[in-house]
């Protein structure tokens, strides 16, 4: 079953991309928490991230590591949390959200909206600082 991410990964849908390489693909969630909420995914799908093998495991969390130093460097912020939920969509991927206070994580209270040519704007200072 070819989820959304899926599509997004095979550029059937189209995304705000921060990075990419062979195996994952990080780009701008567009119901996010904060300014530069983004989503990693792994390019194969696979419905929850601790089914993956150990080798793309290990290889996603490098990414995410990446994706994570480079928003922190752009997006003002104490930390950059990681979140690892998987129920909305069934392929797995990791949120990570710039913070400043513990509520930025809070999934359940109202997303913000930007125009596209704010997430485009983060979207390039991200990719960027990578």
């Amino acid at each position: 079953m070819s989820t959304i991410f899926s599509k997004i990964a095979a550029g059937e849908i189209p995304c705000y991309k921060v990075a990419e390489n062979e195996d994952y693909l990080a780009f701008l969630d567009i119901f996010p928490l904060v300014r530069g909420h983004v989503l990693v995914i792994p390019k194969i799908e696979v419905d929850y991230l601790f089914d993956l093998d150990k080798e793309s495991y290990d290889g996603l969390m490098d990414f995410v590591r990446e994706v994570a130093l480079a928003t922190g460097k752009v997006i003002p912020c104490k930390r950059v949390g990681v979140a690892v939920l998987g129920l909305e969509v069934p392929h797995a991927h990791v949120h990570l959200v710039p913070l400043n206070n513990e509520s930025d994580i809070d999934f359940s209270r109202p997303k913000l909206q930007f125009t596209p040519e704010e997430f485009a704007a983060t979207a390039k200072a991200i990719a960027e600082a990578m």
